[in-house]
């Protein structure tokens, strides 16, 4: 998810707690648990001071986002929030290890995916079903938001649901998702998924040999192809890895890459993120 989903996220968590009988120290320290823990993982991001070896692809959303760390990040929450406004409250452990969770949780169903269970894995959990910016989870708070200003039912209340509504979500476009990556399983031999912000719509990107497809495809629609690509499997990649270091980490980490072999170029791409004739995530040399 994108920063502004998961500080959201954050706020939907804490509006989910009865706080009229706190004091005000403590509703800060709850709240800073609530938004600090939803954002911490992706302390990652300043990785990319010192990379100077192409990592950061597998350093972002890495170590950092792994399951195994949750009750770490919550302890530093918690002692954080203990020794800047001197709360003790039982309650901000298991918060933290909430906004935590969910963040790395909810990123899992990007594209993008995380190191989910690093560092015993350094397999990339990358479902695809739910966009970066879900729109629809937007939405979802933001109504909840409005119901709590303007309307009559207690604001905890409100948001506890509108936190069911946003894994309802989540679920929703995953079995979505899932049921139209089935349907292509039988045509290649590696499916992989890239949400679409269109709720319910999916770019399905499949390889077969060389040959490799992007479909825009949904449970309510009949498949649309998009490209076909062709990947020169064949290419010795050794002089792309030496001369740019970023490009072995692509291969690495992306599930499926699309080699690129002409006269001019040696290349790799991740064809999840293929948009208007190329991907941003893309790496070469001239030859």
């Amino acid at each position: 998810m994108d920063t502004v989903t998961h500080a959201l996220i954050g706020a939907v968590l804490y509006r989910s707690i009865r706080t009229e009988h706190l004091s005000k120290a403590e509703k800060r320290a709850l709240l800073f648990t609530s938004l600090a823990g939803s954002e911490l993982p992706d302390i990652d991001v300043v990785s990319q001071l010192w990379d100077t070896g192409g990592q950061y692809l597998m350093w972002h959303r890495g170590i950092t986002h792994s399951v195994f760390l949750v009750p770490v990040w919550a302890a530093l929450l918690t002692a954080a929030a203990r020794l800047w406004w001197r709360v003790a409250d039982k309650r901000i452990f298991p918060l933290a290890m909430l906004a935590v969770f969910v963040h790395i949780t909810t990123d899992i169903f990007n594209p993008w995916g995380t190191g989910y269970w690093e560092p015993f894995s350094r397999e990339r959990v990358a479902i695809g079903t739910v966009p970066i910016i879900d729109l629809v989870m937007w939405a979802i708070i933001l109504a909840g938001y409005l119901l709590s200003r303007f309307g009559r039912w207690p604001r905890h209340l409100v948001f506890r649901a509108a936190a069911c509504l946003l894994v309802l979500e989540i679920a929703s476009q995953t079995v979505q998702g899932l049921i139209v990556k089935h349907s292509f399983a039988d045509r290649y031999d590696q499916v992989v998924l890239a949400a679409d912000f269109l709720p319910g719509s999916y770019k399905v990107i499949g390889k077969q040999g060389t040959t490799v497809d992007i479909h825009r495809a949904s449970v309510w629609s009949q498949p649309v192809l998009l490209q076909r690509l062709t990947s020169a499997e064949q290419a010795d990649l050794t002089p792309l890895f030496a001369q740019n270091p970023a490009a072995r980490t692509l291969y690495q980490w992306a599930p499926m890459v699309v080699v690129v072999d002409t006269p001019e170029r040696l290349a790799v791409y991740d064809p999840r993120f293929w948009d208007r004739g190329g991907s941003f995530l893309y790496e070469s040399i001239d030859k």
